[in-house]
């Protein structure tokens, strides 16, 4: 539903960045708990939460920026 918005402003960049987000993080914790318990390793899921801290602080980065550009072209 919001993959049409995914390059609109910042608030609505930001919206379907953090529902992305959120998807890959739901399917990458459940990759991750099969992982553990297939190799008895916390190994998968290191690599999953680390994984998940790049891809949140990206978009955070990038929701950051658009901000800055707007705020500028109001000003």
């Amino acid at each position: 539903m919001l993959f049409h918005y995914r390059r609109g402003d910042s608030n609505m960049r930001s919206i379907w960045l953090c529902s992305r987000n959120d998807a890959i993080a739901n399917l990458a914790v459940i990759m991750a708990a099969g992982g553990v318990m297939t190799t008895a390793s916390r190994w998968p899921d290191l690599a999953v939460a680390a994984a998940l801290a790049t891809l949140s602080l990206t978009a955070a980065i990038e929701v950051f920026r658009q901000a800055q550009l707007e705020s500028l072209a109001i000003s």
